[in-house]
């Protein structure tokens, strides 16, 4: 959570997981993504990570917000 007090910078994703209180470590347990990619999609708001990365990540940013957008976490 170091992101809410300016210690890191936050990507769109990062900042979605901080306001929740959601942990980096949950989101790569559910889409079994490994935790240095989702580190660096959380951090590097320039990362571009592959589609289908993409895709697991909204199925389980889905989970908490039925109404998320890839859209409003990735430039497509």
């Amino acid at each position: 959570m170091f992101g809410l007090f300016g210690g890191k910078p936050r990507s769109k994703v990062g900042r979605w997981l901080d306001n929740r209180g959601i942990s980096q470590e949950w989101l790569s347990t559910k889409t079994k993504i490994s935790r240095n990619t989702i580190s660096k999609i959380a951090s590097d708001k320039d990362y571009s990570p592959t589609l289908a990365t993409i895709k697991k990540i909204m199925k389980a940013i889905r989970e908490v917000d039925p109404n998320a957008r890839s859209e409003d976490f990735f430039d497509m």
